[in-house]
């Protein structure tokens, strides 16, 4: 059976926008409409430090896979790179002629990627600032993901198709059917979601090998088990769905939730999958049995994602209540 201490981080002025972990699992990074980037003591839930010089909401924060550095990206069209044991400002990278989505490292680390409204997604070289490479897709672009070993780019244009780019060459290599898209662990194949459906993917092939139907509403959100075998589904259908990557089976669907299903997502182990809801609560689901193990409540406003911490026994939520929610496995 499981318990949970909660512990609320407050500081943040406006809604939250992300939250993620650095590597170590030590320190937590929220980014906010408030234009500012707190970063977190995981353990004692402790104000570290406040990033502040962006000009516009903060859009997105990720920390290098060293956790040596964080970059943000915002509405002020520029991606900031923090030293983050001092959270002092190392670079500001300017050149976006539009909102800043998203913010990405490359594995190496060596490497940051931001993606734009202005239709292009750039690579800069960290240490320098310099920019490497523009990819310009002539279209509107979301949902920016890397291939694990960085080598291949894929996001979404105009919300309708999916566009896998060679990151060295800026060439385009596939084109896929799908509003979102995840890379499976090992890169070899791409999940995307269309009409209700999911779809899974030769990646070096581009060819479809399954379409996973079974959902009665938009498909909000979808990940790969960290072990590859599974696909899970989030749907306003209020439903998640868990998928056998092998043979496109159906494996449960997890019912609870009263409202829509945000985000969806596996711990480290994949012993665990835990969804967000507008109905303001996270399901913890034993992914063995599909049962539900645990909801977390208390939030006021709608949970739009959740995060493990590297070992699993942390989960952090964010929503526009302006907090960031430390839960601990007891």
């Amino acid at each position: 059976m499981y318990n949970f201490e909660v512990t609320t981080l407050k500081g943040h002025t406006e809604g939250i926008m992300s939250v993620i972990f650095s590597q170590d699992g030590q320190t937590v990074a929220s980014a906010s409409y408030d234009k500012t980037v707190k970063l977190w003591d995981a353990t004692s839930g402790k104000l570290i430090h406040t990033l502040t010089g962006h000009t516009g909401a903060v859009t997105s924060a990720v920390f290098s896979p060293l956790c040596r550095t964080v970059a943000s990206g915002g509405s002020d069209k520029t991606v900031k790179l923090w030293d983050a044991t001092s959270g002092e400002l190392i670079n500001t990278l300017t050149g976006h002629t539009g909102l800043v989505m998203s913010v990405v490292f490359l594995p190496d680390g060596r490497t940051v990627a931001s993606d734009s409204r202005d239709d292009t997604v750039k690579l800069w070289d960290v240490n320098t600032g310099k920019l490497i490479n523009t990819l310009i897709t002539g279209y509107q672009i979301s949902n920016m993901i890397f291939l694990p070993d960085g080598k291949i780019v894929a996001f979404t244009v105009s919300g309708e198709t999916i566009k896998l780019w060679d990151v060295h060459t800026g060439e385009l290599i596939h084109t896929l059917t799908g509003h979102t898209a995840v890379f499976s662990p090992d890169g070899k194949m791409v999940a995307s979601t269309y009409e209700g459906t999911v779809k899974l993917w030769n990646a070096n092939t581009g060819k479809l090998i399954y379409t996973l139907t079974g959902h009665t509403g938009e498909i909000l959100d979808m990940i790969f088990s960290p072990d590859g075998k599974i696909v899970a589904s989030a749907s306003d259908d209020k439903t998640v769905k868990l998928w056998n990557v092998n043979t496109g089976k159906l494996i449960y669907t997890l019912t609870g939730h009263t409202r829509l299903v945000w985000s969806v997502i596996f711990s480290p182990l994949c012993t665990i999958v835990a969804s967000t809801s507008t109905d303001k609560t996270v399901k913890l689901w034993n992914v063995n049995t599909g049962e539900l193990i645990y909801t977390l409540t208390g939030r006021t406003y709608s949970v739009r994602n959740a995060i493990f911490s590297p070992d699993g026994k942390i989960i952090a939520t964010a929503s526009d209540d302006n907090a960031v929610r430390i839960w601990k496995s007891t």
